[in-house]
């Protein structure tokens, strides 16, 4: 027998569907729901794992449990391993999306979210009404990480394309959105327009969901040798149009968040008084997913919600 099926046989397989899910949830409790066992029978599991592959491989730091080096270095075979198996075994039936309790995982922002969301999930509620969909939060450096390791099938929102040694990584073309700025409806000195002179005067609300990524209008102002005056930074989007709404402050974001908040909200929507980028949105999933019939038919779902949003002018 080779010598990597001695290895095999002498390891319970089962074990390495713990060490998976183990690996998306960093948590004891959260692995356990995914298989169906408790938490007690999770980690009896784990010490088995541990013994076999004579390392700890994750320990507990606060309240999460954090691989070691090893775990890291065997997580995407693993990985990858299992999800081509699932593939395979999946693809000898078809999907069948009204009866379907699958569920799938989307690494966004509430920015990319509030994008994407609500026409995707509107589109699929009638047709498969017990799909589950949830959304993680992923920085903009580790969500292509996360797609390889399994932890999320799509990840919305990346505006460039998978960098260099991310093999495998495929992406669905989203929409491009103009940027606009949006004021308080009766704000004191907007009455007649708002030029960049009042932009530059003004203070700024500045969403920055990703902080290791720059933002696209402060490298806007930049090019021209302008950079803004930012009176509240977040994290994400859901206090900024109430604080806008309420001051003077000003903010800039794609057109259809800002329509849709202008809908809710006393806001005022200004063109851009200086060339911005437009906002691009891009879906990314990685290829070990692809012949799944499940993700492929999302993968579609995305591709219709997408093509039904607002187009720029």
């Amino acid at each position: 027998m080779h010598e990597m099926h001695a290895r095999l046989r002498r390891l319970d397989l089962n074990l390495l569907l713990v060490f998976d899910a183990l690996w998306r949830h960093r948590s004891v409790v959260g692995a356990a729901g995914e298989l169906a066992i408790s938490p007690s029978a999770l980690s009896h599991a784990l010490a088995r794992l541990r013994q076999a592959l004579a390392d700890e491989l994750f320990v507990r730091y606060g309240h999460s449990m954090q691989p070691t080096a090893r775990a890291e270095q065997i997580a995407a075979a693993v990985g990858d391993s299992l999800g081509a198996l699932d593939g395979c075994l999946e693809g000898a039936r078809a999907f069948e999306p009204a009866h379907s309790r699958q569920g799938f995982v989307f690494a966004a922002t509430d920015f990319t979210a509030f994008a994407l969301l609500p026409s995707l999930v509107a589109n699929i509620e009638g047709v498969a009404p017990h799909l589950r969909v949830r959304t993680v939060y992923s920085t903009h450096r580790d969500c292509l990480d996360d797609l390889r390791a399994g932890r999320v099938h799509f990840a919305i929102g990346m505006r460039d394309g998978p960098p260099p040694g991310h093999e495998g990584v495929e992406t669905l073309p989203g929409f491009d959105d103009d940027y606009v700025v949006a004021a308080r409806q009766d704000h004191p000195r907007l009455g007649r327009g708002l030029t960049l002179e009042l932009y530059l005067a003004a203070r700024h609300v500045v969403v920055t969901p990703w902080v290791d990524a720059g933002s696209v209008i402060n490298a806007a102002l930049e090019r021209r040798g302008l950079r803004r005056d930012v009176a509240v930074q977040l994290p994400s989007l859901l206090a900024a149009p109430f604080i806008v709404a309420r001051t003077d402050y000003l903010i800039t974001l794609p057109r259809l968040v800002a329509q849709a908040l202008g809908g809710a909200l006393p806001l005022a929507i200004h063109p851009a008084p200086f060339p911005i980028p437009p906002y691009a949105l891009e879906i990314h999933f990685h290829r070990r997913h692809a012949a799944v019939p499940g993700h492929a038919w999302m993968r579609e779902q995305l591709r219709t919600a997408l093509r039904r949003q607002p187009r720029r002018a």
